[in-house]
């Protein structure tokens, strides 16, 4: 999926393990299919799974969620990963990675997802819960400022998208996005990534959040994002009265979907159809409400 991508392949994390965790040496390591970008997984016996990044763009996440996790799991109302070890560089790997706890499930899909009006209370619930949590000394969060960092990339994407998306409305939309008040307040813990990919699933209900490379302090919009990824017109109502926020809190998070969006669509088109569908989806959704 990218051009910096490293190989990785089972004989390279057997290798790994069995140096550097030799204590799980003997238990069965089983690829896991996922449309994630950021690493490459598979399953260490029945209860673990060992994430390996595939370029080097996360460096410390595997210390961040160790410092933070353990802290942040009993406070949100689902199951998250928690790191177990660490494993550093070797036979040719450059990065560090980790084993993490494993959560049961199935990741959710946007348009498959049983109970959006459940699921719109539930995914509520846990970014109130989330924003409770004092946030003293927490990292920043990864997706940086809506603003400075994204307007470029998103405009290029825009281009870059002609004839596949309507310009006028999409750019009309971002600078909407664009022109909302900041966020003044303290910053909030945030997750960054609240995607339907990173959403577990157990009996069609949402059960557990993986994937905390972005986490960290912020402006809350970016957890809005949600609304527009994951779920419907009817069930964003549900969710926006729920979170109970300003109206441009509500459009920077309306933007932050539309940004995320916008950017995936032609960097993972070719290379990840999971994403690019729910990239359009994303953008659809943002285009109607």
């Amino acid at each position: 999926m990218h051009h910096d991508e490293v190989d990785i392949d089972l004989a390279l994390v057997r290798r790994l393990v069995t140096d550097q965790m030799p204590q799980w040496a003997d238990l069965p390591i089983t690829p896991v299919a996922s449309s994630g970008t950021v690493n490459a997984l598979y399953r260490l016996g029945d209860v673990m799974v060992a994430r390996l990044p595939r370029t080097g763009w996360s460096p410390g996440a595997f210390e961040r969620q160790a410092r933070w996790l353990p802290l942040l799991a009993p406070l949100v109302a689902v199951a998250t990963p928690q790191p177990l070890a660490k494993g550093t560089p070797a036979h040719g790997y450059p990065f560090d990675w980790g084993v993490y706890s494993w959560l049961p499930g199935t990741t959710a899909v946007a348009e498959e997802i049983p109970d959006e009006v459940a699921m719109a209370g539930a995914l509520a619930k846990f970014v109130h819960a989330l924003w409770q949590v004092d946030a003293s000394g927490g990292p920043a969060h990864r997706r940086g400022d809506l603003r400075g960092q994204w307007d470029a990339p998103v405009r290029a994407a825009i281009e870059a998208l002609q004839g596949q998306i309507d310009e006028r409305a999409v750019s009309t939309a971002w600078d909407e996005a664009l022109s909302a008040a900041e966020w003044i307040e303290s910053p909030r813990w945030v997750h960054g990534d609240l995607m339907p990919a990173n959403l577990v699933l157990r009996d069609g209900r949402l059960a557990g959040i993986i994937d905390w490379e972005a986490f960290g302090v912020g402006d809350p919009a970016v957890d809005l994002a949600v609304a527009w990824n994951t779920l419907h017109a009817a069930a964003r109502d549900v969710f926006r009265a729920a979170v109970d926020v300003d109206e441009a809190t509500w459009a920077r998070g309306r933007g932050w979907a539309l940004c995320t969006g916008l950017v995936a669509l032609p960097y993972y088109v070719e290379t990840n159809p999971e994403l690019a569908a729910n990239a359009r989806f994303r953008i659809a959704q943002v285009l109607s409400s």
